[in-house]
């Protein structure tokens, strides 16, 4: 009997490794891609509550941005077939004020009122040189090709990251952004709302650049370009 779980849970059943299963609606949505392309910006760790480490295993390969240099060290390490890259992501390049709660720490961030809102204070406050995506991949390997995925996940960031983004340049066919809610004093997940959605200026600029919002789990939306077609294949 217990071979017989062991059989059904590997013939039937996929491994996550994304926060909230996002990576397995995303591996779903490219299952006829064998070999596209992704952004993941604030990647964080190569594995570990990864959006694209899925991908990645299938053949896939991309940019990962993050702005903590011990970041990217490990992915250099164990994604030696992306393009790693340690930059502060924003709509210009400006210097700005970056709170630092500790090495490689998912809540790391430039928005001061995402800090407001934590009982926990950052340890360090340091200045940085922002630059926007649209630079980061015309200097990259993949200036030229079509990227299908763009994930984004930069604690409140999200909006300038995409503010002044070139999305049909680069024909991206799924993004998946986290959404925080930071009108409350306690950023909990029962406090989200398909109000606080729909009224966020992020969802709205999706909307006027092409796309609609397919799932939604927890703090993570799913957006999917409206000529989104899973079965086409990378130029």
């Amino acid at each position: 009997m217990q071979f017989l779980k062991e059989l059904y849970y590997k013939k039937y059943s996929k491994r996550s490794y994304s926060f909230n299963n996002v990576d397995l609606i995303i591996d779903y949505l490219f299952k006829d891609i064998k070999n596209g392309i992704y952004i993941d910006v604030g990647c964080n760790h190569p594995i570990k509550y990864n959006n694209t480490y899925l991908l990645y295993k299938r053949g896939w390969s991309g940019i990962n941005i993050d702005l903590d240099a011990s970041s990217i060290k490990l992915f250099d390490e164990y994604r030696k077939g992306d393009h790693n890259i340690g930059a502060l992501v924003s709509n210009k390049e400006k210097i700005k004020k970056t709170y630092i709660y500790h090495e490689r720490s998912t809540i790391n961030t430039v928005e001061k009122t995402m800090v407001d809102l934590k009982i926990n204070k950052p340890k360090k406050i340091i200045e940085r040189q922002s630059i926007t995506l649209n630079k980061i991949i015309q200097n990259s390997p993949f200036s030229e090709k079509k990227i299908n995925l763009l994930t984004v996940d930069v604690e409140g960031h999200e909006f300038p990251v995409l503010e002044n983004f070139e999305f049909s340049k680069y024909g991206i066919d799924v993004v998946v952004l986290e959404l925080l809610n930071d009108k409350v004093d306690k950023m909990e997940m029962h406090k989200q709302s398909l109000e606080l959605v729909m009224k966020s200026n992020i969802y709205n600029l999706l909307l006027k650049r092409g796309y609609k919002l397919i799932n939604w789990i927890h703090s993570d939306l799913i957006f999917v370009n409206n000529n989104f077609n899973k079965g086409k294949k990378n130029e």
